[in-house]
């Protein structure tokens, strides 16, 4: 009889780990902009952190070159590793599914904890796509790519049909309506003023108050901008890399590497210069169901998967070389912890940012929260390197595949 064991890390793609970890990075960077609360930031507001000039030109930096391309490789990462543990499984003669399931039934419920701690959470998100991924699997390689690309290109569609019927708004607006109501019973917000007043507020308890009723708005949110379909469509994508082993195929074609690569450069670049013109100049038009609305999703659509794609080829082709291996590797271990290095770095945002904490909301400009994200990652780089030296897992991976496997996992190295 087989016994069910997590897979040991000399089986662990490297690769994969140092992808994620990159991919933790950039999402660190995008959520930062939620963190300190910039959007609330007036143009003439002032201070030590804030340089409206260059500030200005950051944040179009990171419409251009971070917004959405990181979640999308996370995304595609998440597929690709469940399909190679489903791969491992089988092989070993477990019945695969039934653990997965396991896995993301844990997976859910440690990000039900997250959304406590920042309604942004994407790991119960990711979670309940889980679940209709795995149905999915009964498609071939081909059937699982076309329909992959087909949802990430689906927006479009979605968009213009909002705009044609309303009514399609229906469940984003009912999320959203059931946010006020949370947010009026728990709160006491009725107005844009009285939400300024909680969001400012000293008290962590208002704060948890403050993020259950942020659950409704961020999946309201989700559902309107068509969230669902993108990450589920480069789920599927990741999935059909894992199962045709398409990575020990690609990586040596330097060629093709180079096709990916300027192809999403030559998309991606002048599509996302779109979307950052329209994300920072369109005054909230996307909300409004408006034409510059629908431009803004067709360059979203047309240009964060291409460009995601150049960033995970350049990646794939770096990592080749013996200089690039040796200086890609540093985001391994990070990568190898990433729930808990992601939960650290929400840890790290509310501390920081929040009023109950340090209190530097709303002082902080793009120029300034990049340069702290860069610095708070330095640390976790070390911190997770450190780590590792003396623990198989990271904290919170430990708990997850405990709770995977229904016993405890080693936790602590054996020298």
């Amino acid at each position: 009889m087989n016994s069910v064991s997590p897979v040991q890390s000399n089986e662990r793609e490297i690769f994969m780990d140092v992808l994620r970890g990159f991919a933790i990075f950039g999402i660190f960077i995008a959520n930062l902009n939620a963190f300190a609360w910039y959007d609330f930031v007036t143009p003439v507001s002032t201070g030590r952190w804030l340089t409206p000039r260059w500030d200005t030109k950051m944040l179009f930096l990171h419409h251009m070159f971070v917004e959405g391309k990181f979640y999308s490789i996370f995304s595609f990462l998440f597929g690709w590793g469940v399909s190679l543990q489903i791969r491992r499984l089988e092989v070993k003669g477990i019945k695969a599914f039934s653990l997965v399931k396991r896995r993301l039934a844990t997976m859910l419920l440690l990000g039900a904890f997250h959304l406590l701690l920042w309604p942004g959470d994407i790991v119960f998100f990711y979670a309940l796509l889980g679940f209709i991924l795995l149905p999915l699997f009964r498609l071939t390689n081909k059937q699982l790519f076309i329909i992959g690309i087909i949802l990430v290109l689906s927006p479009i569609l979605l968009y213009g049909l909002k705009m044609l019927f309303p009514v399609l708004t229906y469940p984003s607006d009912l999320l959203f309506r059931t946010g006020g109501m949370v947010d009026e019973k728990l709160n006491g917000v009725t107005s844009e003023e009285s939400f300024r007043n909680l969001i400012h507020s000293k008290s962590w308890l208002d704060i948890l108050k403050g993020d259950i009723a942020g659950f409704f708005y961020r999946y309201g949110d989700l559902f309107f901008i068509s969230r669902i379909s993108k990450v589920l469509g480069m789920m599927m994508i990741g999935v059909a890399m894992g199962r045709g082993n398409y990575y020990k195929r690609i990586a040596p074609n330097k060629k093709l590497l180079f096709y990916i690569i300027i192809l999403g450069i030559a998309l991606g670049l002048p599509a996302n210069y779109m979307l950052a013109n329209y994300m920072q100049n369109s005054s909230g038009a996307y909300y409004k169901l408006t034409t510059d609305g629908l431009y803004q999703t067709i360059a979203y659509a047309l240009g964060v998967a291409p460009l995601a794609s150049a960033y995970t080829a350049l990646f794939i082709l770096l990592f080749q070389t013996a200089a690039g291996k040796k200086l890609l590797s540093i985001f391994a271990p990070v990568g190898k912890m990433a729930f808990s290095n992601y939960i650290l770095q929400t840890l790290i945002g509310n501390f920081v940012f929040y009023n109950a904490g340090l209190g530097y909301m709303e002082k902080v400009g793009p120029v300034y929260y990049t340069l702290f994200g860069i610095i708070v990652f330095l640390i976790q780089i070390f911190a997770s390197t450190a780590w590792f030296r003396y623990f198989n897992y990271g904290p919170l991976e430990w708990l997850w595949r405990s709770a995977t496997y229904k016993r405890w996992q080693p936790l602590i190295k054996v020298k």
